[in-house]
């Protein structure tokens, strides 16, 4: 048989090698670790401390109305341990009930009646119902508590995500000492843990307890609620108290003067009620975070959070918020038959208040922030109305985060 020079054969090899490795570097490279948005929210109640619905119905709501990770913020409490509550005997929490059984079944549900006929449920703990629901880059729990303290008659709420151990109200002798005291006891564990930990103020015009001269004595915070869902929270303030969204921008200019990081504000539920909805009651779904990260676990979405990659909403969607070359850019995921105002709010240098720097209509805008800003932040306003609105704010609204010049 016939067999060809070796010569030939090492030079047919190298054909063969160089036709694939120019098939191979023209194809367009896979990128890796492309970020995405993940929706989430960081404030929710159970049955374990004052809301009125088992964890896992509560998951169960949140993962089918499209959010991507959710975090249990209960009282003073983490889901573990043993647990019993009694349903109340109201006919629309007796068929709370009926429905739970009905949906995770007897094998599931732990429960017992006394000789009155009261039920009594065993809750499932963290580690038991996130097993439901929990999926790789799909669906995220968060173990959270949020720390319920207070000085004289001023409650002082401060949610901490990702936890491990429960921590204990710390007190203190004034507001900011409470507050400081928590956020340290807080910053412990993470430190002792090596653990990615988010602490974020709560609704702060909560019986108007923290004031803005409160805020801005904190020491390494830099997050707190700029929209919280509760009804009794006055994001709006009132005629003698200012609103939160503008002790967010005041906050800010007296933490660039005195070179601390940026606050950056969240949207939260705090959903409490699950059977009854309307503009009285602290329902799911009004208020959310979404968080431009690589990949759907605690570190990432803590990560990108304390790098400010992450948006407020409570109904309007975006495609894209980047601050390349000193120039904040938003652009809308727009919805049909709907206008948006786009507004930048900041604050020029040498003033010590915010205000409108820009103004636009449509769907995209941008702001080049020049020497002269102190910071600038995006606000987006819908022309649809929230369909479970609180207080006066009655339209869809997005806000991103605070950013400041950088040298190109």
């Amino acid at each position: 048989m016939y067999q060809p020079p070796s010569s030939f054969l090492s030079c047919a090899k190298f054909v063969l090698l160089f036709f694939l490795f120019t098939v191979i570097s023209c194809k367009k490279p896979i990128p890796s670790n492309k970020k995405q948005w993940f929706k989430g929210n960081l404030h929710t109640h159970s049955y374990w401390s004052d809301g009125d619905e088992f964890p896992e119905v509560i998951m169960q709501w949140y993962k089918s109305h499209d959010y991507d990770f959710v975090a249990l913020t209960d009282h003073n409490i983490l889901a573990e341990g043993d647990k019993w509550v009694k349903i109340r005997p109201d006919s629309i929490y007796q068929n709370g009930f009926k429905s739970y059984l009905d949906t995770f079944g007897s094998n599931w549900v732990n429960y017992k009646k006394d000789s009155l006929n009261n039920i009594y449920v065993k809750l499932k703990t963290f580690e038991e119902y996130r097993t439901k629901f929990e999926a790789p880059n799909t669906f995220l729990i968060l173990q959270a508590e949020e720390i319920s303290d207070r000085f004289e008659n001023k409650p002082i709420h401060i949610n901490a995500t990702n936890l491990k151990k429960k921590i204990q109200p710390q007190g203190g002798n004034s507001v900011v000492d409470v507050m400081q005291n928590n956020l340290d006891e807080i910053a412990k564990q993470k430190d002792s843990l090596n653990i990615p930990i988010l602490a974020h103020i709560n609704h702060p015009n909560f019986h108007y307890s923290i004031t803005v001269e409160d805020m801005i004595a904190l020491k390494k915070e830099q997050f707190f609620e700029v929209y919280n869902g509760h009804p009794d929270v006055r994001n709006s303030g009132d005629s003698n108290h200012i609103s939160t969204e503008k002790m967010w921008d005041l906050i800010n200019i007296a933490y660039i003067e005195n070179n601390k990081p940026l606050m950056y504000g969240l949207a939260t539920d705090d959903s409490h009620h699950y059977h009854k909805k309307g503009h009285q009651w602290s329902n799911a779904g009004r208020g959310w975070v979404m968080v431009q990260a690589d990949t759907l676990s605690p570190k990432s979405i803590i990560n990108a959070m304390e790098s400010g990659n992450f948006y407020a909403s409570t109904g309007v969607f975006l495609d894209d918020v980047s601050t390349d070359n000193s120039t904040l850019s938003v652009t809308i995921k727009k919805e049909a038959n709907l206008t948006y105002k786009i507004t930048f709010i900041g604050c020029k240098k040498g003033n010590n208040t915010p205000e409108a720097l820009k103004t636009v209509t449509g769907d995209k805008a941008s702001f080049k922030i020049t020497k002269d800003i102190l910071f600038v932040r995006c606000k987006v306003t819908s022309s649809k109305h929230h369909d479970n609105p609180i207080e006066n704010l009655i339209y869809e609204t997005a806000w991103t985060q605070p950013t400041i010049y950088k040298r190109d």
